[in-house]
Formats: C-alpha cells, structure tokens, sequence
C-alpha cells in the first residue's frame, strides 16, 4: 500500500497500482497549470465519510510507494480518471476498466492520393 499526501496534513494509503495511475493524471493536469478538486471515501476504521482536496499547481504532493516496481499503466484506466478530473466534480476513484483502451474515431482518417497530372485545372488553380 502506498500513501498519497497533500500539503503535509493530509494522507490516505492507495494500493500502489491505483497510486502510480492516480499520480500519472494529477501530474499532467498540474504540469498544465490546471486546478481540480480530488476526492475519496474514507475508511471506516478513521469514521468513514469523504475528503475532498484543492490540487493546484503549488500544492505539495507526495506519492510514497510501498513495493520497489513501477507498475504498468493502463491506457484506458487512465482515460477513466481524467475524465472524471476534467468534470465539474472533480477527480475521484473508478474501477480499473477491463479490456483494451480504444480512443474514439475522430471523423475520416486523413488520406493522400496523388494529383493526376494530366487533369484540366480547376477555378481554384
């Protein structure tokens, strides 16, 4: 288990994979100069409930691992958890997705054909 720190007085232990993903997406969101708010459930033995931090590019952030291996991460876990970083809600925890990370189709792929060079010219040339 690994420990997540924010600002010196506030900590909560994550399995080290989730870790090393959660660290990967609120990295790239602060490198950016993005805010976001990070929330997470509570443990039952420390009263339950939720806390809810301000991530912002000044705050100071350790991401302490229990086990020496970085872990592999997966493309669409990652998609996941930025995409819930992104929303008005802020990042919080989902289940790793099972499967392989497809990004969506973003229209036609662009495509080169040659020009024929005998063709008339058009009232654009």
């Amino acid at each position: 288990m690994g420990k997540f720190t924010y600002e010196s007085n506030t900590s909560i232990t994550f399995e080290d994979r989730l870790l090393a993903h959660l660290q990967a997406v609120i990295m790239a969101k602060t490198r950016r100069g993005e805010s976001f708010t990070f929330t997470w459930k509570d443990d039952m033995s420390t009263g339950g409930g939720r806390t809810t931090v301000y991530i912002h590019p000044h705050a100071s952030l350790i991401f302490k691992y229990s086990g020496g291996r970085t872990p592999r991460l997966n493309p669409a876990w990652l998609h996941a958890l930025n995409h819930t970083a992104n929303s008005g809600r802020g990042l919080y925890i989902v289940p790793e997705p099972q499967g392989e990370y497809i990004p969506e189709s973003h229209g036609e792929p662009m495509t080169f054909k040659e020009v024929p060079t005998n063709a008339p010219p058009t009232a654009s040339d």
